[in-house]
């Protein structure tokens, strides 16, 4: 798991709208806890080109690799589910995940703060989770946190042809919820949350608490950083006195 400093990075005065109706947010590194593996194992078997090119952050290269294979990676397994092929390869996929250090279906834990921060939100904003996750899993996933009651809609990659970095699953939410996307933040923890967050016209918020270090999620286009998602709850508006 990513480093957890206490300090909050790029100036949030401005970012979060005040007519702000809506927040969405990824789960793996975000809500739920996943500790990269793979990342890691990249980077070890990168170490060795550290001795001819000492600049080279082997750290970074390895979270780019899990990256750049998740993307076609999820394109396929969403490819076979459309083809109804798969029950045949959920052991597979559930496999795969484990090696990657992912939560699977019967075992995943919150992200300390997550359980708080989703009681404090509730009735205050409408909530959603954005995931490239099968809906089966994400589902699953929600009702072992005892999250259903907090979440309107559930997008997942079974429920748009083009995922994250892309925009649709951030409006295809955003109009489920019948909210405008800028009126609405996305909590994520990778540079595709980020950068869908932005394409989509949402604010983009990153946690370090996943797969993406700071300057990573900085240059994807986030325009808050938090070390864990309940610090959010320190950066949105305060409540009307209206109750509204």
């Amino acid at each position: 798991m990513s480093q957890q400093p206490s300090a909050v990075s790029l100036d949030s005065v401005g970012i979060i709208p005040d007519d702000l109706e809506a927040i969405l947010f990824d789960l793996d590194g975000t809500l739920v806890e996943t500790d990269n593996r793979w990342a890691g194992i990249f980077a070890e078997r990168l170490a060795p080109a550290h001795l001819l090119f000492p600049r080279l952050d082997v750290d970074a290269w390895g979270r780019w690799l899990v990256t750049a294979i998740e993307i076609p990676g999820n394109y396929a397994i969403s490819i076979v589910e459309r083809l109804g092929l798969g029950p045949v390869f959920q052991g597979l996929t559930d496999r795969v995940r484990r090696s990657k250090g992912l939560a699977t279906r019967g075992a995943a834990l919150a992200i300390e703060g997550s359980d708080e921060l989703l009681r404090a939100l509730d009735g205050r904003y409408r909530l959603g989770v954005v995931t490239t996750r099968a809906r089966p899993e994400a589902l699953a996933f929600i009702r072992r946190m005892r999250w259903e009651r907090y979440f309107a809609v559930v997008v997942t990659r079974q429920d748009v042809f083009r995922m994250k970095p892309h925009p649709a699953p951030v409006r295809k939410a955003t109009a489920l919820l019948g909210v405008s996307p800028r009126r609405c933040v996305l909590v994520g923890d990778t540079t595709m949350d980020m950068r869908a967050a932005r394409r989509a016209g949402a604010v983009a918020v990153g946690v370090l608490t996943g797969l993406a270090e700071r300057r990573e999620l900085e240059r994807a286009g986030a325009q808050l950083i938090l070390a864990r998602a309940d610090q959010l709850l320190e950066h949105l508006p305060a409540p009307r006195e209206d109750g509204a």
